[in-house]
């Protein structure tokens, strides 16, 4: 199936997925053959089963691998972000370095950019205040929760300016009212920033409330097998207790079933 929805024109398409897939040098299988098609300032997430290729997507848009088949277009960065980072990354672990200071750690896609130090010092801050921790840059990881070593690693996403963030199933290892409180402060970056931003996780229950579509993923090699909209006009305590909200977490799950049994709804 296709994620794209065809009122959207091409030139309003951040991420598109034509036929692409992925085989290791082992021979697994990873993903695909896998069509994908991200809106700009779309808010997506993929929903899957362990091993479904959820991250391997996330790894070939980002760059960091390449398809073995298929075509992946990635939209031109606007013009506020700094050249080369359209994307960025926050991955399952904060992978902070332990020796240096939260500012340091932010600061270090700008370092190796070699972004002049008048210029990143206010990028660092401002992406410290975005999550949280204007007062916490001189600290060390080794003083920080986990939600807040989360929100560093957030930080040193956002401090790049990206249009498209991806993010890899970012608080997973955390406490359940942890987790609910940067969904929150995630849905008010992304309104702000009017990022795009493609969301791997396990929790049905997190993807209805964070994302505009859930795209659920079959068992390897993980392909599209539904599509769930929407459709909510506030993202809060009152949705997360609404009928509404129930609604589309029974719909994803009876998308996602077929998925843990080893039938693939296509």
């Amino acid at each position: 199936m296709s994620s794209s929805p065809s009122s959207v024109r091409a030139v309003d398409i951040a991420v598109r997925l034509r036929g692409v897939t992925k085989v290791y040098d082992s021979g697994v299988a990873a993903l695909g053959p896998i069509d994908l098609s991200i809106a700009k300032g779309e808010f997506v997430s993929l929903l899957g089963p362990s091993g479904c290729g959820k991250s391997t997507a996330l790894r070939l848009i980002a760059g960091l691998a390449d398809p073995s088949s298929g075509a992946l277009d990635i939209a031109a960065a606007s013009a506020t972000t700094h050249p080369g980072h359209r994307i960025g990354f926050v991955f399952q672990e904060p992978t902070l370095m332990p020796w240096t200071s939260v500012r340091d750690n932010v600061g270090l896609p700008l370092k190796l950019a070699h972004v002049p130090a008048a210029e990143a010092q206010p990028r660092i801050d401002a992406a410290l205040a975005q999550v949280g921790l204007a007062d916490f840059g001189d600290a060390f990881p080794r003083e920080l929760s986990g939600g807040m070593k989360m929100r560093a690693s957030l930080a040193r996403a956002l401090v790049t300016r990206p249009d498209i963030l991806l993010m890899d199933e970012p608080f997973a290892a955390l406490d359940e009212i942890t987790r609910f409180r940067l969904n929150n402060d995630l849905l008010a970056l992304w309104r702000s920033l009017n990022m795009t931003v493609l969301f791997v996780t396990h929790s049905v229950f997190e993807s209805v409330y964070l994302s505009q579509r859930v795209l659920v993923m079959t068992a390897r090699p993980g392909r599209l097998s539904a599509e769930i909209r929407i459709e909510a006009a506030t993202r809060d305590d009152a949705f997360r207790a609404s009928p509404a909200y129930a609604d589309a977490c029974r719909r994803v799950s009876d998308a996602l079933a077929p998925a843990y049994t080893g039938v693939h709804a296509l």
